[in-house]
């Protein structure tokens, strides 16, 4: 399995990218697009060798710090251990960079808490670690994970200002500590 930016699979990557995450939650891929000309973004496609397509890999890039803002295994492809096995690859290609990510705080309250506790599940198990940070973003309360290296919440709040421009960040609204 390799992890490499997307060319031959943009189209399935785009695809996976609609049907993984809510409208409210995507960023739009054009924007996308333009920070990974620029280098502030990276729109990767997890693939098989001989190029099958597995799954996507967003990442916003800024100084030592990796934001992985989008993942996603494609539907036919998932309980297989292609998403622990993914999370190894991202951990060694930016290995000297502090990376984390977003979920969703699980809360017995959400529909969606079973998935909200077995994401979290998963990620703990194939290496991640609390971070202790709980933001708000597009009004849904997320805790932060890491692998390593423990990110503040300011460093995480800089990596969206460097990457999304203002009215963007607007939309989304800007990450607040709770």
């Amino acid at each position: 399995m390799i992890l490499k930016k997307a060319d031959a699979n943009l189209n399935n990557l785009k695809e996976l990218y609609i049907r993984a995450f809510p409208e409210s939650e995507r960023k739009p891929f054009d924007l996308m697009e333009k920070n990974a000309d620029n280098g502030s973004m990276e729109i990767l496609s997890l693939e098989k060798e001989d190029g099958e397509f597995l799954g996507l890999v967003i990442t916003i890039l800024y100084e030592d710090k990796v934001l992985i803002d989008y993942f996603a295994v494609d539907e036919s492809k998932r309980n297989g251990g292609i998403g622990g096995k993914a999370l190894k690859l991202i951990s060694d290609r930016y290995k000297d960079s502090k990376i984390f990510l977003e979920i969703e705080t699980p809360d017995e309250k959400a529909e969606n808490n079973a998935q909200r506790v077995s994401r979290k599940a998963f990620y703990l198990r194939n290496g991640m670690k609390e971070s202790g940070i709980h933001a708000d973003i597009y009004d849904t309360d997320m805790e932060l994970l890491i692998f390593d290296n423990p990110v503040t919440f300011d460093e995480y709040v800089a990596v969206y200002k460097a990457a999304i421009d203002e009215e963007q960040l607007k939309r989304m609204g800007i990450p607040k500590q709770i």
